[in-house]
C-alpha cells in the first residue's frame, strides 16, 4: 500500500527556502576572503618585526662590544626568541640572522674591519693564535756629490769632481707568530729573510764628471730576529683610549756590516776612479737592541685613531775588524745611536670587511760610536739619521680566518727610502 503525499504551492515555497538557507551567502566568502588576506598581512607583519627586533639585537650587541674594547667573559647572552617567532622569521638570504648563531657571526663580522686595524697597531688581543706572512719591497735611491779643491774668487771651483751614486733594492719575506696568551697578553715572534742588490757608481775621473765606474753587489739571508710581547694597560672606555705597553729584543742572527770583504774597484790607473766595495750585503745590524713603546687606539664610528712612540737602545758589540779601508784590519767595538719613534694615523672602516688607513711615521737615530781596541769612543760624523714617512693602507677580510693588508710608504726625507710596498696575510687558526 503506497503512501501519497500532495505538495502544496506553499509547501514547495517553504522547502526552496530552507534550502536557499542552508547555501553560503555571496558576502559570507568575501567576508572570509577578507579575513584570510588580514591574517596573512599580520603574519608577514609579525615576521618583518621579528626581524627588525634581531637586527636591533645585532647593533646593540656591536656597539656594545666597540665600547668595551672585547666582550668579557661574564657579558650576559641576549634571551632567544619565542620558538614560533623563530619560525617565522624567513631564510637568512634576505640579509637578516634567522637564528642566535648567525646574529652572533654577524655580531662578528660587523667588528673585522675594527679588529684588523687593531692587530696592525698590536692593540688585538682577542685572537687566540695568529700566523702572519709579510713580503715588503723598498727602494732607496741617494746621491752624494763630493768636493775635493778649493774656490777661487768665490766662483771658480779648481779641484776635483765625483759624483756618488747607491741605488739599492731590498725584498723582504717576514714569518710572524702572534700568541695571545691572556686577555691582556701576547707573545710575538717575528723572523725575516732578506735579499738585497746594491749598485755602486762613482764619477769624477780627472775632474771629468763624464767618467763613471759602477759596481753591483748582492746579498740574501736571514736578518734579525725579534722578541716581543704586547700587554694592554687600560681598556677602551669613555674617552680613554686602549692603551697597549710593547717591549721586545732584537738578536744580531743576520749578517753584521762590519768585517766584510772588500772589493776594490780601479778604473785603469786614475786615482781617482778607486772605491771600495762589501762584496757581499749585509742582512742585519749586528748589534742586540732593546725597545720599549707604548701604542694607543681609540674608536669613533667610523674612524678608528691610533698612535704609538718608543725608544729603541743599541748594546755595544766588539767585531774582529771595524775599519772600512780594505787594506787595512783594525778590531774594535761598535755602538748604535739610541733611536727614538713616534707615529699617528687614522683608519675608516668603510663596512664589516674593508678599512683604509693613513698615518705619519717618523725615526730619529742619534749618531753611532766606534773605538778602536785600546781606544776612546769616537762619534762617526753622519751616522745620524731622520727616517719620515707618509704611509697609506688598506685591509681588506678574505674570509673569517684570513685577512689582506696592503701598505705603500713614501719616504718624506733624505734617509728614509724612496717608497716602500708591503703585503701581509695574517691568518687566525
Amino acid at each position: 500500500m503506497h503512501t501519497f503525499y500532495r505538495l502544496t504551492p506553499l509547501a514547495l515555497a517553504a522547502l526552496a527556502a530552507t534550502a536557499f538557507a542552508q547555501q553560503p551567502a555571496p558576502s559570507d566568502g568575501a567576508d572570509m576572503q577578507a579575513l584570510i588576506a588580514q591574517l596573512e598581512q599580520l603574519k608577514a607583519n609579525y615576521a618583518q618585526e621579528v626581524r627588525r627586533l634581531r637586527e636591533l639585537d645585532m647593533q646593540v650587541q656591536a656597539m656594545q662590544a666597540r665600547l668595551s674594547g672585547r666582550a668579557g667573559p661574564g657579558t650576559t647572552p641576549a634571551a632567544p626568541l619565542a620558538p614560533a617567532a623563530a619560525s617565522a622569521v624567513p631564510p637568512s638570504s634576505e640579509g637578516y640572522a634567522s637564528s642566535a648563531a648567525e646574529a652572533q657571526q654577524a655580531k662578528q663580522e660587523a667588528r673585522r674591519s675594527v679588529d684588523d686595524v687593531k692587530q696592525q697597531q698590536a692593540a688585538l688581543f682577542s685572537r687566540r693564535f695568529t700566523i702572519e706572512n709579510g713580503l715588503t719591497y723598498a727602494r732607496y735611491d741617494r746621491k752624494q756629490l763630493t768636493l775635493n779643491g778649493f774656490l777661487a774668487l768665490d766662483a771658480i771651483f779648481l779641484g776635483n769632481i765625483a759624483i756618488e751614486n747607491v741605488e739599492s733594492d731590498s725584498l723582504t719575506y717576514n714569518l710572524a707568530a702572534r700568541w695571545g696568551v691572556s686577555p691582556n697578553l701576547t707573545l710575538n715572534m717575528d723572523v725575516p729573510y732578506l735579499a738585497r742588490r746594491t749598485v755602486y757608481q762613482k764619477g769624477g775621473a780627472g775632474g771629468a764628471a763624464a767618467a763613471i765606474a759602477q759596481e753591483e753587489t748582492n746579498g740574501s739571508g736571514i736578518g734579525d730576529v725579534s722578541l716581543s710581547a704586547n700587554y694592554r694597560l687600560f681598556s677602551e672606555r669613555g674617552w680613554r683610549p686602549e692603551t697597549v705597553l710593547t717591549g721586545g729584543v732584537t738578536a744580531p742572527t743576520g749578517r753584521a756590516p762590519y768585517g766584510l770583504d772588500w772589493k776594490v774597484i780601479e778604473r785603469d790607473d786614475d786615482d781617482y776612479i778607486r772605491f771600495a766595495v762589501p762584496q757581499e750585503q749585509p742582512t742585519g745590524n749586528g748589534v742586540w737592541q732593546a725597545n720599549l713603546g707604548v701604542s694607543m687606539v681609540k674608536t669613533a664610528d667610523p674612524a678608528i685613531l691610533f698612535a704609538n712612540a718608543g725608544y729603541i737602545h743599541s748594546f755595544p758589540r766588539g767585531f774582529s775588524d771595524i775599519d772600512s779601508n780594505p787594506d787595512t784590519v783594525n778590531p774594535g767595538d761598535v755602538k748604535l745611536g739610541g733611536s727614538v719613534y713616534f707615529g699617528a694615523g687614522v683608519a675608516f672602516a668603510f663596512n664589516e670587511r674593508t678599512s683604509l688607513s693613513i698615518s705619519f711615521s717618523d725615526k730619529i737615530s742619534t749618531r753611532a760610536s766606534t773605538r778602536f781596541k785600546g781606544g776612546e769612543w769616537v762619534k762617526v760624523i753622519g751616522s745620524d739619521a731622520n727616517a719620515a714617512s707618509l704611509n697609506l693602507g688598506v685591509t681588506y677580510a678574505l674570509n673569517q680566518h684570513t685577512t689582506l693588508v696592503t701598505l705603500l710608504g713614501i719616504g718624506l726625507t733624505p734617509d728614509a727610502p724612496d717608497f716602500t710596498l708591503a703585503f701581509k696575510v695574517p691568518y687566525m687558526l
